[in-house]
This record gives C-alpha cells, structure tokens and sequence, in this order.
C-alpha cells in the first residue's frame, strides 16, 4: 500500500514540512488544535500527567516545543526533542494531515466552538507583539493594520471565502482542521477533547485522557493534578504556563482571558447566529458541527 504523504501547511510563522525527519518514539503524544482552542490546556494536562505533579520542572513551552513554528531553529527544536528523557508531548496547530502519523503515537485533537475561538483569537491579536513575531521569523517590516470592532470583524469571518489550507485559521479552516480529526475518532491513536467539556468536568476528562494514554495515576494525587489544571490557577502561573518563552506576548496574563465558553454567541443576533450555522453546515458534517457546537 502507498504511503500517503503529508499536506504541507505554509504561512509567515509556520511550516508543517518541519516534521519531515522528526523521529517518533513509542509513547509520544502530538497535541494538535486550532489556535485559541485550548491548545495550553490540553499541553498542561499532559505535563501533569506525565510528571505527575502540579510543580513542573521548566516552563511548560519548554517541555512541550511547537515544533512547527518558524520562529526557532529546527535543528535546536529537534535537539531539545531528542534530549527529553520524559515521555514527550508535542504542540502543533496542524491538522493530522499534516503531520506523520506514526502508531507508537497518540494524537490529541482539541476542539472548541469556533465563534468562542475567533473572539478570543481576536483578543490574542492584540496582545501579539508583531515586531518581535517578524524578527523571530525573519518576515519583513510591514506596517501596522488599524482592525474594525469586534462584532464587525467577527462578522467578516464568518463570511469569509478562503482556501482552508491557506487560511487555517478562517472559519473554513477550522472546520477543515475538525473534520479531519472527526474522521479518524475511531482510531486507537487519536482522541477528541472539547473544550466545553474541560469546563463542565476537568477531572473527568483528565481521567478519560489519563486511561486513553496509559497513564495511571494514584487517587491522593489526583486533586492536586486537577486544580492545577483549572484556569483560574493556571493564569496565576501565567509565567511559567503562557507560550511565550521567545516574547512574542505583550502580557502572559492577557493570554489566559476569559476561560469560558459563550462569548461569540453573546455578540451576535438571533439571524446572525443562524447565518453562521447555514455557513458552517456548507463546510463539515452534521454529526461534527453538533457535538462541536453543544451549550
């Protein structure tokens, strides 16, 4: 049977062909999510997992690497990846189809309802210092761009007509990215977290994830890993928690905001919401879009 090869996923600040050589090791886990769709939270849940403890020993960018992100040396990203002796858990924002998908791996696809990610990837936008994003990336100057309100932006990205393998994160391509990890659910190696059910049951979706991953873990130690999961505790930890080991925040507490699902349907009207729904009905499957978009 033929290999199917990777999609290469491009843009200014990533590149998916940096996994091309990347040497898996029986236990590896890849975190893959959209931005702003509780990418940190399922990494932290791994770190505590994995360490068993709520006291991590290095920042959690560091024990977790982006290994897409353009912004450091491969060869270094690859470097500190091999030289980890714990059981590795790695970020990614790209799709399973975009990353080598190896069976002593288990791949963890976190979702979150699309209006909630845009409003808070809106929210990052202002909190992301471009400068310091272009100099890692080598990208040249460009001048900065005045963004419309909130509602009006959102608006326009629920509207918009993109190539998802473009603009991963559009509407479009958010419900590329889902639709792919939808497909593989049944797979013995990939797992689905919502974020809504982070918020409603913590604990027992850090137990579900614990068994899928083969991790277990003693009872007495179980609500410390729990607590230093929620959100409240992990933007008091802000410092050593937020992505930003390379300084691209303006405020690592600004990056940990609301932690709560609900804010795109707040903005928006009764038409609008549905105009949303008839958009995202065109882009994923039925089954997909409800368990995505679930209170």
């Amino acid at each position: 049977m033929t290999e199917v090869q990777p999609i290469r996923y491009r843009s200014p600040d990533e590149d998916s062909g940096r996994w091309s050589g990347f040497s898996f090791r029986p236990g590896d886990i890849v975190i893959s999510a959209r931005s702003k769709s509780g990418t940190t939270w399922t990494q932290m849940i791994c770190a505590l997992l994995v360490f068993q403890s709520s006291e991590l020993p290095a920042p959690l960018a560091e024990l977790s690497p982006w290994l897409d992100w353009l912004g450091a040396p491969l060869a270094e990203v690859h470097a500190q990846l091999a030289a980890q002796a714990h059981r590795r858990f790695i970020k990614t924002h790209t799709p399973l189809d975009g990353v080598p998908i190896d069976p002593r791996a288990t791949y963890i696809v976190a979702a979150r309802h699309p209006m909630d990610m845009a409003v808070s990837l809106y929210h990052q936008g202002d909190n992301l210092d471009r400068a310091r994003m272009r100099e890692l990336t080598g990208q040249p100057y460009s001048a900065p761009s005045v963004r419309p309100p909130l509602l009006q932006w959102l608006r326009s990205w629920i509207d918009r007509d993109v190539n998802p393998k473009n603009e991963l994160d559009s509407l479009p391509g958010v419900l590329w990215h889902l639709s792919d990890a939808w497909r593989r659910r049944r797979d013995p190696n990939v797992v689905l977290l919502h974020y809504h059910d982070l918020s409603a049951d913590l604990e027992g979706e850090m137990r579900r994830l614990a068994r899928r991953l083969g991790i277990a873990v003693a009872d007495e130690v179980w609500p410390h890993l729990v607590r230093a999961a929620t959100f409240d505790r992990m933007r008091s930890r802000a410092a050593q928690l937020a992505p930003d080991h390379a300084g691209v925040l303006k405020d690592r507490a600004a990056f940990f905001r609301r932690g709560s699902s609900g804010a795109g349907r707040e903005l928006l009207s009764d038409d609008e919401f549905a105009h949303y729904l008839e958009r995202a009905r065109g882009m994923a499957p039925p089954d997909l879009l409800a368990w995505l978009h679930r209170p």
